[in-house]
Order: C-alpha cells, then sequence, then structure tokens
C-alpha cells in the first residue's frame, strides 16, 4: 500500500515503479565496461610491444618468477592509461555532478537519471569505434570525458540515491540504501559473468554492444516509466552558481555547526572506505591476468562475480544484524571483513587462495549503505540531491586519488611484494573504522553527562 504525501509534498512511492531498474541496468553497463576495457588495453598495449603472454596463461605468464621485462611494462601502461581515463572522467563530472545534482531538487529527478545513462551510451559508442576501427587507444579518453559531460556513472548513482531519500521514512532508509547497493551487487556479478564468458567466446566488440544497450534502456527506462520523487517541482536555470552554493551550504552553513561536524567526518569515513574500494577492484584484472596465479577471461569472470557477490552477502548480513546491533557496529564489523579479505587477497599466491580472499569480505558493502543513510538523516528532505551530489563528488574524488595511488604503487611495488597495494588498503581502513566509532561513542555520551554533572555539582558548591 502506497503512504500518503508528507507536509512537503513528499510522498513514499512504493506502489509506483522504483528507481532499481535503472541503477541495475546503469552498473551491468559499468560492470561490463571496466574489466573489458582493462583487458582490452592489456592486448592492445601487448600487441604494440610485441609480448604474447597474456590471460590465459600462455607463455610468459606461466613463469612464477614474472621476470619478463615485457609484461611488466604491459601492466605499467595498462595502469598508467587507466589513470588517464579515470582522470579525465573526474574532471569533467566534478562539474556536472555538483550542477545536475543541486538542480534536480527542484526540476525533478528524472532528468538527472535520464542524462548521465545517456552520457554512458555515448562513451559506449566511442569504445565500439575504437574496437572497429582500431583507433589509438587515447580515444578511450575521449568517451570517458564525453560521458562525463553528462554526469558519468556517479551522477547515476548520486540520483538513485536521491530517489531513494526522497520515497523512504528515515527508519527505514538504512536498508533501503542497502537494497540499492545491493542492486550494484546483481548487476556487477552478472556483468562479469557475461563478460567473462562472452570475451572469450566472440571477442570484445559484442559485450561493448551491450553495454551500450543497457544505457539507453536505462535512460528509457528514467524518461517514460519513473514516478518523479519530487513532488514540489518548480523552473530553475542549469547554468547557475547557486546549485554549488547549495552543496557548499550543506558543510559551511553556521545553522547546526554539530551537523557540520558530522556530515565531514562521514565524509571523510566515506571517502575513505571507498578508496580503497575503488583502488583495490581496479587492481585486481591486473593481480589476476598476470603470474603467478595467470588468470583467463573466465576466471577473471568468475573473480569480478565473487566481489560483487559481497553486496548481496552484505545486505543479508545487514539485516540480520539490525536485530541485534546500531547500525554504527553493523559497520564496524564490515570494515573488519574487508581488511581481513584484503590481508589474505594480498598474500594470494595460488586460485584457491584469491577465492577465499573473496570469501572473507562477505561483509565488506555493509559500511558504505550506513555512512550513505547518516549523511541522508542529517540534511533536510528537500537538500538530498545537494547532499548526494557532494557524495558523488567524493566518489569522483575516491575515483581519482585511488587510480592515482593504487595505480601507481602497483607497479612500483612489483619488485617486492606485488600483493602491496591490498596490504595497503588494509591499513588505510583502520581510519574510518576509527572515526566511526568515535562518533557514535561522542554521540552516546550525553547519555551519562547528568552522573557526571551530579558528582561534580558539590565540589563546584
Amino acid at each position: 500500500m502506497a503512504d500518503s504525501p508528507g507536509p512537503d509534498g513528499r510522498g513514499l512511492l512504493r506502489a509506483a515503479p522504483s528507481v532499481e531498474p535503472v541503477l541495475l541496468l546503469g552498473t551491468l553497463a559499468l560492470g561490463l565496461q571496466g574489466p573489458l576495457c582493462t583487458q582490452y588495453l592489456w592486448d592492445r598495449l601487448g600487441a604494440q610491444l610485441g609480448y604474447n603472454g597474456s590471460a590465459g596463461g600462455q607463455s610468459g605468464c606461466g613463469n612464477a618468477s614474472g621476470a619478463d621485462p615485457r609484461q611488466q611494462q604491459v601492466q605499467t601502461l595498462a595502469a598508467r592509461w587507466t589513470l588517464y581515463i579515470d582522470l579525465g572522467g573526474f574532471f569533467m563530472g566534478l562539474f556536472a555532478v555538483t550542477l545536475l545534482g543541486p538542480w534536480s531538487d527542484s526540476v525533478g529527478r528524472r532528468p538527472a537519471l535520464v542524462l548521465p545513462a545517456l552520457g554512458m551510451a555515448l562513451q559506449a559508442a566511442v569504445s565500439l569505434l575504437v574496437m572497429y576501427l582500431r583507433l589509438p587507444v587515447a580515444y578511450f579518453l575521449l568517451g570517458r570525458i564525453l560521458g562525463g559531460l553528462l554526469g558519468d556513472y556517479n551522477l547515476l548513482l548520486a540520483s538513485c540515491f536521491a530517489y531513494v531519500a526522497d520515497t523512504s521514512t528515515p527508519r527505514a532508509r538504512t536498508f533501503r540504501v542497502a537494497v540499492l547497493e545491493a542492486c550494484l551487487g546483481v548487476a556487477g556479478m552478472l556483468a562479469s559473468i557475461i563478460g567473462g564468458q562472452w570475451r572469450r567466446a566472440q571477442g570484445y566488440i559484442n559485450p561493448f554492444w551491450l553495454v551500450f544497450a543497457a544505457s539507453v534502456a536505462a535512460a528509457l527506462y528514467a524518461a517514460l516509466c519513473l514516478q518523479e520523487s519530487v513532488k514540489r517541482r518548480q523552473r530553475a536555470k542549469l547554468f547557475t552558481l547557486s546549485h554549488y552554493l547549495a552543496v557548499y551550504r550543506l558543510y559551511a552553513a553556521p545553522e547546526n555547526p554539530r551537523a557540520r561536524q558530522r556530515l565531514a567526518l562521514y565524509s571523510l569515513a566515506f571517502f575513505l572506505v571507498v578508496t580503497v574500494h575503488f583502488g583495490v577492484r581496479e587492481l585486481f584484472v591486473l593481480y589476476e591476468l598476470s603470474s603467478p596465479l595467470c588468470w583467463g577471461s573466465g576466471l577473471i569472470g568468475y573473480g569480478s562475480a565473487a566481489s560483487y557477490l559481497t553486496y548481496l552477502s552484505s545486505l543479508a548480513g545487514l539485516r540480520a544484524l539490525q536485530l541485534c546491533l546500531a547500525d554504527t557496529w553493523v559497520a564496524e564489523l564490515g570494515l573488519l571483513s574487508n581488511v581481513a579479505g584484503l590481508l589474505v587477497i594480498s598474500l594470494a599466491a595460488t586460485t584457491p587462495l584469491m577465492f577465499t580472499g573473496y570469501g572473507v569480505l562477505f561483509l565488506s558493502m555493509t559500511a558504505t549503505p550506513v555512512i550513505r543513510a547518516k549523511l541522508s538523516k542529517l540534511v533536510d528532505e528537500k537538500d538530498q540531491g545537494a547532499l548526494f551530489a557532494s557524495v558523488a563528488c567524493v566518489e569522483g574524488l575516491c575515483s581519482l586519488v585511488a587510480t592515482g595511488v593504487f595505480n601507481s604503487l602497483y607497479p612500483a611495488s612489483l619488485h617486492f611484494m606485488k600483493g602491496f597495494p591490498f596490504l595497503f588498503g588494509a591499513v588505510i581502513l583502520l581510519i574510518p573504522a576509527a572515526v566511526i566509532g568515535w562518533i557514535e561513542v561522542s554521540d552516546s555520551a550525553p547519555e551519562y553527562d547528568h552522573f557526571t554533572d551530579a558528582s561534580c555539582s558539590p565540589a563546584q558548591g
């Protein structure tokens, strides 16, 4: 049954078509594109350098010593091109997201869902041209820039979370956000299995046609099927500084210093957690392609599916743990699972051990929905678009820092410990664990203040 609209005109639209299909289709497109693009870069750059060893355990990869200098050169070039492509998307998307996110608070969520989906379709079209015409790999950067101008995947993600915030109660928001994040896992897992097997059977071009089709389908669903969640819409200029100021005011408005402090601290925790997630996920494919694992596209697909499966296991774990624990402590257990899993992966030299590491990560995605929900509850309902635009900017910065740090750290550490970036990520995650725990303890402290005041009053008298 549908809930009635609240006093601000925002109802809980449970009977209406949900936003999850948009995120499913968009994540399917992204999940197919990421690993396939990395493998395509590996093959193209390897061919240019005359390196024959590649995914699938061909000559040169099976050498446990990893002494082939051309293999390390291919890894380094692939990591650098990934960095350049992500940099281009970040700088273009940074201004688009902070412009379109607050704009959606006035004009509605649907435009902010349609535009990034079309941008992803445009990026896929450029990638297809690169493959059909054998254009230089630098054209991947052009496609990413064009997609970034329309907000890229980060705006799609931000708009979906803002839509859920519009249509859920504060009490149910953590789980609703977790359900939305579980959609990331379902679509990512499906994309990984399809992408690995399809690429091995038919090459790169046909899977990229599915990337294009899924992006177009997401845009059409958002435009034609999705009900608008912002009831009191109004006309608003797009190109105006007021949208950027709306994001700024969330963190700088003097009305509630405590809320500003919590926003800043939770944003810091979110930044560190997502940076590690992005950084290690980009390295998984390179780590698995080369010795001593030497995985082929099939195993890479299963590995990516296992990493995405953590979204579903985390959703189930969150639901179960919420029965006996506060959201904060559920997030802390998730961070512990993340740290332990990365430690195992950093030492993985065999396929069973690598999959064991993926298994230990089974609660690793519980922290991000908890943080998103806590951030959403700290701001007014009419500022959800601005909030999640700022969160999207944080995610964009996460992508930038992750590619800059982890993709630079990986080739630099090959000579002494191939899994060092994963160990580094595990250590970094201890910081958000401390921040989230401190917030919870400090927010609980006022419950006991009256005992302290009573014990001190005679001395003060």
